[in-house]
């Protein structure tokens, strides 16, 4: 038998007996979640049917463009104009909606503005792994599951169909300009094609593979090439038609492979209840207890959608095409492909070591084979391509973390530090000023000089966080000056990180003002940017004149009372005086208190923003979901966890929401939570016992975590003693 034949034979016996599995599945915490909770407001979140870490999010596009529709869907919008393959999801930028159908029964005319028809809230179900709606214009009701990397749509046309059509739409995407596409009928049930855009991802190649359960009567268009065609069926009254839509980074080929070792039958409710199954048995990593069932909602719905991306980018073969532009054959791990990185290197990377360790292998050989690919890690990753959206090194966190905490094997240490390193010396970006002068310069031409500096300084960091856990002492003494150089940006007079230029000087700012966002800052301002030294704590407190200065001026974020300017980026949402909750940059901020021994005011705001800034509507995020960052933030600190510094072994201490969670830690052994006299009031820590025994500090060790055990809380309406007042 050769590889392709024994991979296909494989996947389909794995497939097969995880399907009899996951029918069977407990999906007692389906309930807990609703897709919508943040399609409305700017949550950006994605909706449609898909399966954790799936190639295929299968769902509608609505007709709505613009910054707030970046995943292709708002909850505002009350039309439609196809069921595409790929959606974001939280992003601040807008891509992928590809290989779109649309079903109808009469001709439409071949354009957005033709294909699109109302619906109604009323008629449409999101649940994971499935979504359904009614099209009002010829009451065809929609259904879509899916596998990893195939959609199965099921239209129910109404009483009186007898020319049933539906679209193949490969022009209308989200956001970006299509470069070149072809569709052909391969026999009476199926076709076959590419679509290859220009966006976010510059060179985007996706092919596809649909079968349909009836003979296409007609397959229209105007010529193969076309970015439009249609496939009718004579379909009895009232009668289904379905269809299967594979896709593949490689080939047409690799999506007909994909189909057949996925998805071989049409049994609809099968694959929806192994859908259904699969997320489950992810989201029972956490089994959590809230005192309401508005704060389970909240919780359960954040925790699946951490669980979106990095998503699959390779055929069951192990095939997939590279940041590098070529087909990589056989890959015995999964490659991986949307990393919202300057995001998720936050908040979603530590989570993901507490209850993913499955999942790391893949990422872990994945950022290797992208340094290897591309000459550096990651900076954000989409579709095969690398983006280089936003500043920094934000892919170094995450692997010096994993390297930090022994996720990252024995016999791949050595590559991994070698991928930073690369990473970290590369000439572009303004990094090798970071070398030189231990900041980038605002006068070199960069941009954002502030907002990269920083950023790379805690990268510097993490890096030699990793080093030092590897013995390598000269190279973490080499990393030591770009892991300080946020001290050269520290204005002691403002007491905000300013612009420096190349002669040292401090950039000249006429008309400063902390709350607005100027060229120097990354989707941020001053007072948002002041704080961001997680990797180094200590070091930004010897800043201020005492410990006590230090705190005032972080009171001072969250009381401060100024309008952002007129063309601030609108990423800078969910203040709370200057402190920004709804973009990434302050995410550890209230958090920081605790290094100055005063952990009750971090339980106070941490609480605040839980209880105002969260909720279980479809507006309930106060900003981008961003691939899991935002709500990765709330399932931590609903835990009372959170992990402020880059590359480390510690989670701080909060507040817990939970009245109880276990953790499955892997290895067959829990980390359990429990949380005594709690209550709306009672935000405030007391004393902890860790295994039974009381625990001296305001944080936790990984290592503490993840050998199993019990963290006991005890909660009280006022600040604790000791430590804790």
């Amino acid at each position: 038998m050769n590889k392709i034949c024994l991979s296909l034979a494989l996947a389909a016996l794995v497939g097969t007996a995880a399907a009899q599995t996951e029918t069977k599945a407990d999906t007692s915490l389906l309930q807990y979640v609703d897709p919508l909770i943040g399609s409305g407001g700017h949550g950006h979140v994605g909706v449609g049917a898909n399966v954790p870490g799936g190639m295929v999010m299968a769902g509608p596009t609505v007709a709505g463009t613009g910054w707030d529709r970046t995943s292709g869907y708002h909850y505002s919008d009350d039309r439609i104009v196809g069921f595409a393959q790929t959606h974001l999801s939280g992003t601040g930028c807008a891509d992928l909606g590809d290989i779109a159908l649309m079903p109808a029964m009469q001709p439409v005319e071949l354009s957005r503005e033709g294909l699109a028809g109302t619906f109604s809230h009323a008629t449409e179900v999101a649940r994971p792994g499935y979504y359904a709606v009614t099209l009002e214009r010829d009451q065809v009701r929609v259904e879509a599951t899916a596998t990893d990397r195939v959609a199965l749509y099921r239209f129910t046309f109404p009483k009186g169909s007898n020319n049933a059509r539906v679209v193949i739409d490969l022009k209308n995407a989200v956001g970006d300009r299509l470069a070149a596409s072809r569709i052909f009928q391969i026999d009476e049930y199926s076709l076959a094609g590419f679509r290859h855009s220009h966006g976010w991802a510059a060179d985007q190649q996706l092919w596809f593979y649909i079968r349909f359960d009836k003979p296409i009567h007609r397959f229209l268009s105007e010529r193969p090439s076309s970015p439009y065609a249609q496939a009718t069926f004579e379909v009895e009254a009232g009668d289904r038609v379905m269809a299967k839509v594979a896709l593949s980074p490689t080939g047409e080929m690799g999506a007909m492979l994909n189909m057949r070792a996925e998805l071989p039958g049409w049994d609809f409710q099968q694959v929806r209840d192994m859908a259904a199954g699969r997320w489950n048995a992810e989201l029972a990593r956490i089994r959590a207890e809230l005192p309401t069932r508005e704060q389970m909602r909240t919780f359960y719905t954040a925790l699946y959608h951490t669980l979106f991306a990095p998503q699959l980018w390779n055929d069951v073969t192990g095939d997939y095409r590279g940041a590098d532009k070529k087909v990589h054959y056989g890959a015995m791990w999964n490659n991986l492909t949307t990393w919202s990185l300057w995001d998720t290197y936050r908040a979603l990377h530590p989570l993901y070591t507490l209850i993913m360790p499955h999942r790391m292998p893949d990422l872990i050989n994945t950022l290797l084979s992208i340094t290897q690919e591309q000459g550096e890690l990651p900076v954000w990753h989409l579709a095969g391509n690398e983006t280089y959206c936003m500043v920094g090194c934000p892919a170094v966190p995450v692997l010096a973390d994993l390297i930090v905490k022994g996720v990252v094997p024995r016999g791949q240490r050595q590559n991994a530090f070698a991928a930073i390193v690369k990473s970290l010396t590369r000439d572009s970006r303004g990094l090798p000023w970071m070398w030189s002068h231990g900041y980038v310069p605002d006068d070199v031409g960069e941009g954002e000089s502030v907002s990269k500096s920083l950023e790379y300084s805690l990268a510097f960091g993490a890096a030699q966080q990793a080093a030092s856990a590897l013995g390598l002492k000269e190279d973490s003494a080499a990393l030591e000056a770009g892991a300080q150089g946020y001290r050269k940006l520290f204005d002691a007079g403002r007491r905000y990180m300013m612009p420096r230029l190349r002669d040292g000087s401090f950039k000249p700012m006429p008309g400063f003002n902390p709350c607005h966002q100027t060229a120097e800052y990354t989707e941020g301002t001053p007072w948002q940017y002041a704080w961001l030294v997680p990797h180094d704590v200590p070091g930004l407190v010897s800043l201020y004149p005492s410990p006590r200065d230090f705190a005032l001026h972080l009171d001072s974020l969250f009381l401060a009372s100024g309008a952002l300017n007129a063309d601030a980026n609108p990423d800078i949402t969910g203040l709370i005086g200057q402190y920004a909750h709804g973009n990434e940059p302050g995410h550890h901020i209230p958090y920081l208190y605790n290094y100055v021994g005063r952990p009750w005011k971090t339980a106070e705001i941490v609480n605040q923003i839980k209880t105002t800034l969260y909720s279980d509507r479809p507006d309930g995020l106060c900003g981008n979901e961003d691939v899991g960052q935002m709500s990765a933030w709330y399932v931590l600190s609903a835990l009372g966890l959170y992990q402020v510094e880059p590359a480390s072994d510690r989670f701080q201490i909060g507040t817990p929401s939970v009245n109880r969670a276990t953790l499955d830690v892997g290895g067959g052994r829990t980390f359990t939570i429990t949380a005594r006299k709690t209550g709306p009031a009672n935000i405030y820590v007391q004393d902890i016992k860790l295994n039974g025994k009381p625990w001296p500090h305001t944080y936790i060790l990984y290592k503490d975590i993840v050998a199993g055990g019990t963290l006991e809380f005890t909660m009280s309406a006022k600040p604790g003693k000791g430590k804790w007042g």
